[in-house]
């Protein structure tokens, strides 16, 4: 995949997380070309930063890529906050990773004690290379990948 820009990480403040979703839907902007493609990718962003914040603990960092036919975000952190350094698995305490599987075509959380990356794609159908134009939207799945 190609990186739509540059990854970019902030520290668990709110603030800093609204400003790194309203990135991540620019970012995206630059590929897909309907309004409500671009509002399910910040919604998924906002929910999966939110839980890096709330959940996370050191930095984050976010990443969009492309091939032209998907886009995939990637939310990083440096792992369960101090309560969860007891080996138990991160769950999701409100509606987020239930939102991402809803509107997403494949996601994952891959989880250890030192690092965290919740990730969603969302399909394009036949698209283009992101330099050749904007992706054009793609019919949802009703199928869902598991978690990896």
């Amino acid at each position: 995949m190609e990186r739509l820009g540059e990854p970019f990480g902030f520290v668990g403040d709110p603030a800093e997380g609204r400003r790194a979703r309203r990135t991540v839907r620019e970012l995206a902007a630059k590929v897909v070309a309907r309004d409500e493609l671009l509002d399910d990718v910040e919604l998924m962003a906002a929910e999966a930063i939110a839980n890096a914040v709330l959940h996370g603990s050191g930095a984050i960092t976010v990443a969009v890529e492309t091939d032209g036919r998907r886009v995939r975000v990637e939310v990083s952190d440096e792992g369960p906050v101090q309560d969860d350094l007891h080996g138990r698995r991160r769950i999701d305490h409100g509606r987020g990773l239930t939102v991402i599987d809803a509107l997403a075509d494949e996601w994952g959380l891959d989880q250890t004690p030192r690092r965290t990356r919740l990730w969603f794609e969302i399909s394009q159908g036949d698209a283009v290379s992101p330099g050749d134009g904007l992706l054009e939207p793609a019919s949802r799945r009703t199928d869902r990948s598991p978690l990896r």
